[in-house]
């Protein structure tokens, strides 16, 4: 299951095949022997010999290609297993930075360069400024075919992403603070088990934030982290709050059976993401100076670099390096102990203010009402110029749209008609959004727009909503699910294909 052998009709270029390889979070053991659990790391070395046409790349810090197609890595830091990653395929380089460059498949590689040049350097000075030395040498980025199932994989060296962020615009580049923050927070320090996944995620989305912040400032910042809320939301509202997997620590153990282990994959959701970013910033909060919580952030990497760690680990560390705040006992105020935050499911006891995002979230809340109106007021939806909006704004306004979906009968078709800069975006995050209205709105004139989209990409987290929506539609929709689906499923990965034949009743 980890290694992927897609066709050449998979693949961005269509004419050769391509492989990689995608560990996290227990799958490398069917890859090499090895101890497959992020509590031992290892460095590692490796000899790749790929036929003439094609290119080895892997998560090392080191590369060399010698005679015969034979490539020769080594990763000098010790790594778990599950960032240990390897590629082949027709792919090139092109140089974004001093320590950066960009590989992807020949037809996607000019895309790369414009969309990146000069961009990683910047956030990774940020990241350092803020947390310490960025110690892999190279940040590579890998642009991977559409089937790719994720977002981003950090890999150290070289992160493994979707295509889906060349939006051309350079709107979707600060997705990658996510995978440079994991640099530090998960590839550096690691979660010792996957039960405590959020010491990965959450410090990594506060990480982001920071870097975040100091990019693009607080407002933005906040409006990203309410689009992030509103995702934790959308998911306690499907699972339900006290489903046991809406913990921060998620009990993986498989009892005393050997047959009845949970496969880590199936806990992956909003969870440790958006509730462990709550606990992270009710720290911060504790600590009361956000100065003082970036330094004590510095001596957390520095102290546990290199090293998998548990939730005790890190807390206790936190009021090691507070003592005042452990005479305090913040870890027992009640309704927000420690372990509350640990061990019991449900909504985040603790949210970060996120007001100084009203200033963008408010504009996009109002047009929002404007257009959910019965008789629209065009004076006043034209006197909003949404131009200089950067792509969470316009998310946000269209999350604010989708609320209130259906609209009054016409509205959307004049919506799209009036802001073509959302109704025919190549920005994947705002295509996944304007798919989820036409189909809660039941626009059949744009339904070729969701068949699109679905045909130009794998993404996990846009293709499932994406059918559940038309599943939960009508008849039309359903048959648009059913149509594309067949269409589609050979170039989906494995898991995906899976998860929407569960939605389809295909099982």
């Amino acid at each position: 299951p980890q290694v992927c052998w897609l066709s050449p009709e998979q693949t961005a270029g269509k004419q050769k095949p391509y492989m990689y390889t995608q560990g996290q979070a227990v799958l490398n053991r069917s890859f090499f022997p090895g101890f497959d659990t992020p509590s031992v790391k290892c460095t590692y070395s490796a000899t790749v010999k790929v036929p003439e046409g094609f290119t080895a790349v892997m998560s090392a810090t080191s590369w060399e290609k010698q005679e015969d197609n034979t490539f020769v890595f080594k990763m000098s830091h010790p790594i778990p297993s599950y960032l240990i990653a390897l590629a082949v395929g027709d792919i090139v380089s092109a140089d974004v930075g001093p320590r950066s460059r960009v590989w992807a498949e020949p037809c996607l590689i000019e895309a790369a360069k414009k969309e990146y040049d000069g961009v990683i350097e910047e956030f990774l000075t940020v990241g350092e400024k803020l947390f310490g030395p960025y110690v892999w040498g190279r940040y590579d980025i890998l642009f991977m075919p559409p089937s790719f199932p994720f977002g981003g994989m950090e890999n150290p060296c070289l992160t493994f992403v979707t295509p889906c962020l060349l939006a051309g615009d350079r709107s979707l580049a600060d997705v990658i603070i996510h995978e440079i923050s994991h640099s530090w927070f998960g590839n550096l320090v690691t979660n010792a088990t996957w039960g405590e996944f959020w010491l990965n995620e959450g410090f990594t989305m506060y990480a982001q934030r920071r870097i975040s912040t100091e990019v693009y400032g607080l407002a933005y910042t906040c409006l990203e982290a309410a689009t992030g809320r509103a995702l934790l939301r959308q998911h306690m509202d499907n699972t339900g709050e006290d489903h046991p997997l809406n913990k921060l620590r998620v009990v993986i153990e498989p009892g005393f059976s050997l047959f009845l282990g949970v496969n880590p994959d199936d806990t992956y959701n909003e969870t440790p993401y958006e509730k462990g970013y709550c606990f992270v910033s009710y720290l911060a909060h504790l600590v009361g100076d956000q100065s003082k919580f970036d330094a004590f952030l510095q001596a957390y990497v520095n102290r546990f670099k290199f090293q998998s760690i548990t939730a005790d680990d890190a807390l206790g560390f936190f009021l090691e390096y507070f003592p005042e705040l452990k005479e305090k006992g913040v870890d027992s105020i009640p309704g927000f102990e420690f372990d509350r935050w640990l061990n019991t499911p449900g909504w985040p006891p603790y949210l970060p203010d996120l007001s100084p995002g009203e200033q963008l979230m408010k504009p996009a809340e109002e047009l929002a009402e404007l257009w959910a109106a019965n008789g629209l007021n065009m004076e006043a939806i034209k006197a909003v110029d949404i131009t200089g909006w950067r792509t969470y704004q316009l998310v946000y306004f269209l999350d604010q749209v989708l609320q209130k979906s259906p609209l009054p009968e016409g509205n959307v078709e004049r919506l799209s008609k009036m802001y073509p800069k959302i109704s025919k975006a190549q920005n994947a995050e705002l295509r996944l959004r304007w798919c989820q209205i036409v189909l809660k709105n039941n626009l059949e004139a744009e339904y070729s727009k969701v068949k699109d989209f679905l045909h130009s990409q794998g993404k996990q987290k846009y293709t499932l909503p994406l059918y559940r929506a038309m599943w939960g539609g009508s008849e039309a929709a359903r048959a648009l699910a059913m149509e594309t689906f067949s269409a589609t499923a050979p170039q989906l990965h494995v898991n995906v294909q899976n998860y929407v034949k569960k939605i389809l009743g295909l099982e």
